[in-house]
This record gives structure tokens, C-alpha cells and sequence, in this order.
């Protein structure tokens, strides 16, 4: 089973994290730190511990899509992905007559909430094809610059866009939520949005 990520969903692999992915930074700056006065490194060791919170910082700024070694070949799911695997996860166990462990349970009822993507009535073979095909459209899309540089989306964007955007989200509103998103040209964005809008129509329809 994957792994809960507030911020972007689920994590395919790795442990959980909360939704800023954030390290102990005072923690570290402390060990980093802790010398005594005769040894006469206080000074380097508080630089140490600068270099160590600015280094933890830079591992960890969504805007720069930077989260880290332990995100590195991770693939994020969308809540509302989680939400079908769950349901599948629900009925095996329930099947097997297995009472749902309470983490399952606030997992559960976190994507429901939060998850803009759903139909009940809608078939649901249909509901997992329409969100893998939105998943695999934004994470193969494709957009060169003037420069000649080509542009894709993160795989923490593919996730935080099928989390954040509604159908009506502008072009503003998609960079405000996602900081990231601004490297894009905005007709590009655009494009990015019209695609999450077309499958909200269509699995809510």
C-alpha cells in the first residue's frame, strides 16, 4: 500500500511525511552546534548549523520543486486516486471480514473531503481510467520555450494540480496555489488547466 502525503496525496513508496515535508531543523542546528568553549570551534560549529538549515531548506522548497533525496523517484497520487485505492482496499477487507485500521479510516475520510473528482454513480472502471489517463496526459505534457528549452510538470505538480484545481481555476489562481507553475508561459498553463477541467466535467457529469 502507498504511503499517506498530505500536501500531494499518496506516495507510491517511501515513509509518510507531513504536508510541508519538513525536517527537525532545530534539532539539527543543535547537534551541529554543540560544542564546548575550549574546543575552540563554537564559531565554525554555528556556521555549521546555518549551513545545515539552509541546506534543509533547499532540499525542501516546493516553489523550486526541490523535496529532497527521499522524494527523488517517488511517484505522487492525487486524493482522489487514493480515494479509489482505498475503496479497493475497503472491499478486500471487507471480504475478509478485517475491521479497517484507524489510520486507513482518517486516511480515508481526508481524500473524501478533499477530493474534487468523484461520482458515485459513476462506473467504477470508468472513474479509475478517466484519472490514470488525466495522470499520464499531465505528466507527459510537453512545452517548449522561446529559448529552446523544454518544459514538463513535476510529479508533485501532476498531484497538487488534480488536488487544487477547480473548474473554474484561472491562470492566477493555478500560480498562486502552485509557485512553481509560474516557469510555464500562461497559455500554457491554460492548456494544463483545460485538460484537469475536461475530466472534472466528465467523471461529475
Amino acid at each position: 500500500m502507498a504511503d499517506y502525503n498530505a500536501e500531494g496525496g499518496i506516495s507510491s513508496a517511501g515513509s509518510t511525511h507531513d504536508s510541508s515535508m519538513s525536517a527537525d531543523v532545530n534539532s539539527t542546528a543543535a547537534a551541529s552546534g554543540a560544542t564546548t568553549p575550549s574546543s575552540g570551534a563554537s564559531a565554525a560549529n554555528g556556521s555549521t548549523a546555518q549551513n545545515s538549515r539552509t541546506a534543509v531548506t533547499q532540499q525542501e522548497n516546493a516553489a523550486e520543486l526541490s523535496f529532497g533525496v527521499d522524494f527523488a523517484d517517488i511517484q505522487i497520487l492525487s486524493n482522489a486516486q487514493v480515494a479509489v485505492y482505498l475503496q479497493v482496499s475497503a472491499r478486500s477487507a471487507d471480504n475478509r471480514d478485517e475491521e479497517l485500521h484507524d489510520v486507513y479510516r482518517k486516511t480515508q475520510k481526508y481524500v473524501d473531503r478533499f477530493n474534487t473528482m468523484n461520482n458515485k454513480e459513476k462506473n467504477f472502471q470508468e472513474l479509475v481510467d478517466e484519472l490514470d489517463n488525466l495522470q499520464d496526459a499531465l505528466t507527459t505534457f510537453r512545452k517548449d520555450t522561446d529559448d529552446g528549452e523544454e518544459l514538463d510538470l513535476n510529479t508533485y505538480e501532476v498531484a497538487a494540480l488534480m488536488n487544487l484545481v477547480a473548474t473554474d481555476t484561472l491562470v492566477e489562481e493555478a500560480v498562486s496555489l502552485i509557485p512553481s507553475l509560474s516557469r510555464f508561459p500562461e497559455t500554457a498553463i491554460d492548456d494544463i488547466l483545460d485538460m484537469i477541467r475536461s475530466t472534472m466535467i466528465r467523471i461529475v457529469s
